[in-house]
């Protein structure tokens, strides 16, 4: 897959998103709406999930299947794995076979022995004036499952979720944060760069510098003088 196919499927992405979130009244319909939603876009993914708390004091808000309950069980209960790391280090995580995992390895083992699960894809959603910290996390039964695809969407879908579940907790929706940020000139310049470069509609744009700003945790438009001056967008690296 080309780079330029990559943005175009990862904005393409983004727009199936929205009217899930859109459609959503509550913290908890949006957090169910982005694990469902996960697992029709990663579809590697068995399961998906995320884990909201405060460092040694972690729940599961929302999960497409009682799995991810029993997988971040164990995880909670050593106080370690991809989930609970990616949230405490401000990172992603991807597995290899979890049982020969050399980074978490009693995790790893209990993982696939009481659970089937062999892989798992982690990252941190940074939530806006909040307090507590949270994480989306997917699963699978196969070892090696996920690729840099599957993170790429994931990134995606951790930054969109976390975006709109801030704007939720402002008592403001996602369209009036879009809004505002899309009133700077910098930023309307870089969504042109974008649309022009990948054939992609403005809306898609704009969510593709979102995505970039928060996980590299730069002004967006900070992001999109790069943007202007360079002609190219870079999403962060992933571990």
């Amino acid at each position: 897959m080309t780079a330029d196919q990559s943005l175009q499927q990862l904005a393409e992405a983004f727009a199936g998103l929205e009217p899930h979130l859109r459609m959503s009244g509550s913290a908890e319909d949006v957090l169910a709406s982005i694990t469902s939603y996960g697992l029709q876009v990663v579809k590697a993914a068995d399961h998906a999930a995320i884990t909201r708390g405060r460092t040694g004091s972690f729940k599961t808000v929302a999960a497409t299947s009682d799995i991810p309950l029993q997988v971040d069980a164990i995880q909670y209960e050593l106080g370690y794995g991809p989930c609970v790391d990616a949230i405490v280090d401000n990172t992603t995580y991807r597995t290899g076979d979890l049982p020969n995992e050399p980074r978490w390895p009693g995790f790893g083992q209990r993982a696939a022995e009481e659970t089937g699960v062999r892989s798992m894809l982690s990252f941190r959603m940074f939530l806006e004036g909040d307090d507590l910290i949270a994480g989306l996390n997917f699963y699978s039964g196969k070892p090696d499952a996920f690729d840099d695809n599957d993170q790429t969407l994931g990134l995606l879908l951790s930054t969109h979720g976390a975006l709109a579940l801030s704007a939720l907790r402002r008592g403001d929706t996602a369209a009036q944060l879009a809004r505002a940020l899309e009133s700077n000139r910098e930023i309307g310049v870089a969504m042109g760069v974008l649309m022009a470069q990948h054939k992609i509609t403005r809306e898609q744009a704009f969510d593709l510098l979102r995505v970039a700003s928060q996980h590299t945790h730069r002004k967006l438009a900070d992001i999109a003088a790069d943007v202007a001056d360079t002609g190219t967008l870079d999403l962060p690296t992933l571990q």
